[in-house]
């Protein structure tokens, strides 16, 4: 039989429009300027106004007198002044000479060059350095180039004849140029280090006779065959995870881009004010254009159905989205003064001991946002301050009672935890137990397996290891 049942419920729904502003919310700087330069190219309603349009052409072009022979012909301007410029235009002069960079080809010659080697190795090294791929490293056998060499050279030249020169060539910088495989390209590196310490060698130990297992990812019979305990098979892991699996990552002729930390507030100390901007505040420069404005007008009144639909969307899209980029900026603000609010002293010192224990909750709560936008407003943000660029994130810590009680954050510890073991005696450091002790003296009651905790957040390893190293 059919039944009919009237039931009531309740559900959530979020709107398409409130999920891209909280993928606005998240971006960067960076991120947000590719975000706008794809909207401006999506909509044509959407209009940027830049500070060099607002120049007229009377501003930017200056109109000089008229200048007869007497004073163009003996005027104190310099001829090479007057030639370079007729070669290239006042746009389009280089502002700096352009610099040469050197191959890594070259650069292993010149090096082979200060070993004062013999003319044949020499003009052997060369020619296996101009075998290398663009990686620095050797595809090819050692017998196929010594097939080679003989038919350019005119004489009979034995694979192993190579291995000398090769092994040469494996000595010159960068780590690894030279290798027929990762394998050796690892090792390479790996026996350029102090081989006396124990994670080198047990890292040696493990490309050369368990890379296969390695490879196979067969982990807990690595660490059996090696007889290493986890804490010390983990730091050889970072170890081997740490090397390069090529010698050339980057070609050394093309010049080395850097990273470079753009910040999205701008803090400002001034006496006991503490002021906060953005870096780039974007809503004042987007607008709709008054132009298509006046087209969606006409298309209207021509009653084209379609072009009327499209003309609306486009409006309405790109209103939205100057009204989203105003909301992230006044967002970004209000959460940032209130976090400013909440480490002062921070703020107006620079030292992290004064950090107070802070979680997203205290932030949104006292702005009355939810958590969530608090998360996404901080993460991957940056902040220049008069000490330095800080990340966001790492003002947030979780706190916990010291022995007179006050609550204080864990980042506090943390820093005397990192104190204490670079005060510790280099041939007897502290175990966890004494740790625990130690900080205990300076009033900061944990538990051992926080004290571990907070050791391998800071990548400090063991005492064994770190008495080892030492």
């Amino acid at each position: 039989m059919i039944h009919q049942h009237l039931t009531q419920k309740q559900q959530v729904r979020i709107l398409p429009q409130q999920i891209q502003l909280l993928n606005l919310f998240h971006l960067n700087t960076l991120e947000l300027e590719h975000r706008i330069e794809q909207e401006i190219e999506e909509n044509p309603l959407l209009e940027e106004t830049k500070n060099d349009e607002n120049l007229s052409k009377d501003e930017k072009e200056v109109v000089q007198d008229f200048a007869d022979w007497e004073e163009f012909g003996y005027d104190d301007i310099p001829d090479y002044k007057v030639e370079y410029a007729n070669y290239f235009s006042g746009e389009d002069i280089p502002e700096r000479p352009l610099v040469q960079m050197a191959d890594f080809r070259q650069q292993l010659k010149e090096q082979c060059r200060l070993l004062l080697l013999g003319e044949q190795d020499f003009t052997r090294a060369c020619y296996i350095i101009d075998s290398l791929n663009e990686s620095g490293m050797l595809e090819q056998s050692l017998s196929t180039l010594a097939e080679d060499m003989s038919f350019k050279f005119g004489e009979w030249i034995e694979g192993p004849a190579l291995e000398g020169v090769l092994k040469t060539i494996q000595s010159l910088d960068p780590p690894g140029v030279g290798a027929r495989d990762i394998r050796e390209c690892l090792l390479l590196q790996l026996e350029r280090m102090n081989t006396a310490q124990p994670d080198v060698a047990a890292a040696l130990k493990l490309i050369k006779d368990h890379y296969t297992d390695l490879k196979n990812r067969q982990l807990e019979k690595v660490r059996e065959s090696l007889r290493l305990d986890e804490d010390e098979f983990r730091i050889v892991l970072e170890l081997v995870a740490s090397l390069q699996l090529q010698p050339i990552n980057v070609r050394l002729e093309e010049p080395v881009a850097k990273n470079y930390i753009i910040p999205d507030f701008i803090i400002t100390v001034e006496g006991d004010n503490i002021e906060v901007a953005l870096a780039r505040q974007r809503s004042a420069s987007l607008h709709i254009n008054h132009a298509w404005m006046e087209t969606v007008k006409s298309q209207c009144a021509k009653k084209d159905k379609a072009a009327e639909q499209y003309m609306k969307s486009k409006l309405q899209a790109a209103e939205w989205f100057v009204s989203a980029i105003q909301q992230r900026e006044s967002t970004m603000l209000k959460i940032m003064k209130t976090i400013v609010k909440w480490q002062y002293d921070f703020f107006k010192e620079g030292d992290h001991l004064l950090l107070k224990p802070m979680i997203l909750k205290n932030i949104a709560q006292e702005i009355g946002v939810d958590i969530s936008t608090v998360s996404r407003i901080t993460s991957n943000k940056y902040a220049a301050t008069p000490f330095g660029n800080i990340l966001l994130k790492d003002l947030f810590s979780e706190g916990m009672p010291n022995v007179e009680g006050e609550v204080i954050s864990n980042r506090i510890i943390q820093f005397a935890l990192e104190e204490a073991i670079a005060a510790e005696d280099k041939k007897t450091p502290f175990t966890d137990h004494q740790l625990v002790v130690v900080l205990a003296r300076k009033g900061y009651k944990i538990a051992r397996r926080t004290v571990a905790k907070y050791r391998e957040l800071l990548r400090i390893p063991t005492a064994q290891m770190r008495a080892l190293w030492r």
